[in-house]
């Protein structure tokens, strides 16, 4: 008797070398009898039914292995350096990268025409002391991942906290460069943008200073109490107690609105430098 053989495109492993063996066909078949025995034709029957099993289950297979949605996961990253408010710099996956905030804007440190914008180095700080001791993740959205200066776009999470929304909330932040379908958590970023605007925190405390445009600088001429700001643009104040403690205060802090500076600081880490302690502490 003869063995038939169907070569197939499985793994050797799984299925006899890649071939399909067929049990021994009766001297009637092969001889051109009229028809094929009983078990014969149970036989291949079976075979049959056990090739389109071994098709399904490959089928599945790849199905049940397709990757999550774009954009869905989060990267671990490590961080570089942080170069303001809304950009950092991270090692990921090997290579360095600069990562570019998604759906927020925050004053620039170093602006081509007005220079170091107010709030610019409290939201520069803000975002450092978020990013410097904690785990850090990025998450891209459905859109573009890169902008015209080749930067990655992405949210940021530090212990699983999103960055972008924490700086929102403190109002250090507007809600900016919207361009659908990188759009995922816009709903909760303009909810936390309008609690810090509501409470007059960051950059709500100046009328006009947030636009659709970006930060006009020449709307922060004086504070809501009406105190003229340093002329450098410096926001946070350093005062000093009846019994000789240094403390700074940052705005949107308790006590901001009460104090009368004795000295302006541009950072908080300037005034630690200057023996300022941060009030509360």
């Amino acid at each position: 008797m003869s063995t038939g053989y169907i070569k197939t495109p499985f793994p050797a492993e799984e299925f006899g070398k890649g071939v399909l063996r067929f049990p021994p066909l009766s001297k009637s078949c092969l001889t051109g009898s009229p028809g094929l025995l009983f078990h014969d034709k149970l036989d291949l029957v079976m075979n049959m039914k056990r090739i389109c099993l071994a098709v399904l289950l490959l089928i599945l297979s790849g199905c049940a292995s397709e990757p999550p949605a774009a954009g869905s996961a989060r990267v671990p990253v490590e961080l570089l350096s942080v170069t303001d408010g809304d950009t950092i710099d991270v090692i990921l996956e090997g290579e360095r990268e600069t990562i570019r905030y998604l759906l927020i804007d925050t004053p620039e440190l170093r602006h081509p025409e007005s220079g170091q914008q107010p709030l610019s180095q409290e939201a520069a700080e803000a975002n450092r002391r978020m990013l410097e001791t904690a785990e850090l993740e990025i998450e891209f959205d459905e859109g573009e991942r890169t902008d015209d200066y080749g930067r990655l776009l992405a949210y940021v999470y530090a212990d699983g906290k999103n960055v972008q929304e924490e700086l929102l909330r403190q109002g250090l932040a507007r809600v900016a460069y919207v361009f659908p379908p990188s759009t995922r958590y816009l709903e909760a970023f303009e909810q936390a943008e309008t609690a810090a605007r509501e409470a007059g925190r960051g950059i709500w405390r100046y009328s006009d200073y947030a636009t659709e445009r970006g930060f006009d600088v020449s709307a922060v001429k004086e504070e809501s109490a009406g105190e003229t700001l340093h002329e450098s643009g410096c926001t946070i104040k350093g005062n000093i107690n009846r019994d000789g403690e240094k403390i700074y205060h940052w705005p949107g802090s308790l006590h901001y609105e009460k104090t009368v500076p004795e000295v302006w600081f541009c950072s908080e880490a300037e005034a630690a430098e200057n023996g300022f302690r941060k009030s509360g502490q």
